[in-house]
C-alpha cells in the first residue's frame, strides 16, 4: 500500500460529528469524484467511482450518518489496470438523491444542477470547520501524497479551473500558500511544505506528523554531527601542525633558547 493511500485509510476513520461537516465532506467528494445522472423522465441519480476501497467507505458512511442512507456498493475490475478494482457508491432514488444534492449545494431549489465555485458565497463552507471537511474530502477523492520519507509533496487535482480556484483559496484561508498548476486536462493544487500539509488536514494524521518530525530531528542531528566533525577536524590538523614546528625548533635550535613561559608550554603541547 502508498503511503498516499494509508493517509486516506486513516482520513476515512475520521468522522466529524457535526452534520453540516459531514454535509461539506460529501459535498467535495461528489464535486471531484462523482457522476450527478438525469434520466429522460427527469429523476435523478448520484455515483462516485473510486480505486480507493477507503474512499468508498468513507462516502457510504457519511450518507448513513447525515442522511440515514444505504447506498448502493458495487465493485468491479478496472479494465484498464487489471490489478486495480474500482468502487461504485451510488443512490439510485430519485428523492433521496435531490436531497443530497441540495444540501451539499450542488444544485439550486429548483433542482437545477449549479455548484457555486464561490469562497465567499458557498454556504457549505463558511464556517472553518467545514472548510477543513471540504477540504478532507477533497483530498479523499482527488488527491495524492509522497512518501515524506523522499520527499514532501500534497496534491489535489481537479477538472476544473473554477473547482481548482476555490480550493487554493480554501488553503489560503489557512494561510497556506498554495497555486494551481495546469497538468493536460486538469488544474492541479501542489502543497510542498510537510508543516502546511499537516496544518491543511488538520486531523490525526499521525503517520505523517511522526516521520516529519523524525526526518527534522534528524536532519538536525546530521547537521550538528557534521559541524562537529568539521570543528574536530580544524582542532586536529592545527593540533598536528603545532606539534611539528614544536619538535622543529626543539631538534635545530633546542628549548634552551625559549624563554621558561614558552618552552612550559611547548612541553605541555607536546
Amino acid at each position: 500500500m502508498s503511503f498516499s493511500s494509508r493517509v486516506k485509510e486513516e482520513l476515512s476513520r475520521q468522522l466529524s460529528p457535526a452534520r453540516h461537516c459531514q454535509i461539506a465532506e460529501i459535498a467535495a467528494i461528489i464535486s471531484l469524484c462523482g457522476r450527478i445522472q438525469i434520466s429522460e423522465n427527469d429523476r435523478y441519480r448520484i455515483k462516485i467511482s473510486t480505486e480507493n476501497a477507503a474512499v468508498a467507505r468513507k462516502y457510504f458512511t457519511l450518507l448513513k450518518k447525515s442522511f440515514n442512507i444505504n447506498s448502493d456498493v458495487s465493485v468491479r475490475r478496472n479494465i484498464f489496470l487489471k490489478k486495480s478494482r474500482l468502487y461504485t457508491v451510488a443512490v439510485a432514488d430519485d428523492t433521496l438523491s435531490r436531497k443530497i444534492l441540495l444540501a451539499a449545494r450542488l444544485t439550486t431549489p429548483d433542482g437545477e444542477i449549479e455548484e457555486n465555485c464561490s469562497l465567499k458565497d458557498n454556504l457549505v463552507i463558511q464556517s472553518t470547520c467545514c472548510r477543513r471537511a471540504f477540504l478532507r474530502g477533497s483530498f479523499l477523492a482527488a488527491g495524492s501524497m509522497s512518501d515524506p520519507e523522499k520527499t514532501y509533496h500534497f496534491e489535489i487535482a481537479c477538472p476544473s479551473e473554477d473547482k481548482a480556484e476555490l480550493l487554493r483559496a480554501l488553503m489560503v484561508s489557512f494561510d497556506i500558500d498554495a497555486k494551481i498548476i495546469q497538468r493536460k486536462k486538469y488544474f492541479v493544487v501542489p502543497i510542498k511544505d510537510g508543516a502546511q500539509i499537516v496544518d491543511m488536514l488538520n486531523v490525526s494524521l499521525m503517520e505523517l506528523e511522526n516521520i516529519r518530525i523524525e526526518k527534522e530531528i534528524r536532519n538536525s542531528v546530521n547537521r550538528q554531527v557534521n559541524c562537529d566533525t568539521a570543528n574536530i577536524r580544524k582542532t586536529v590538523s592545527a593540533a598536528v601542525k603545532q606539534v611539528e614546528d614544536i619538535n622543529y625548533i626543539k631538534n635545530t635550535v633546542g628549548f634552551g633558547n625559549l624563554s621558561d613561559g614558552l618552552r612550559e608550554m611547548a612541553d605541555l603541547r607536546l
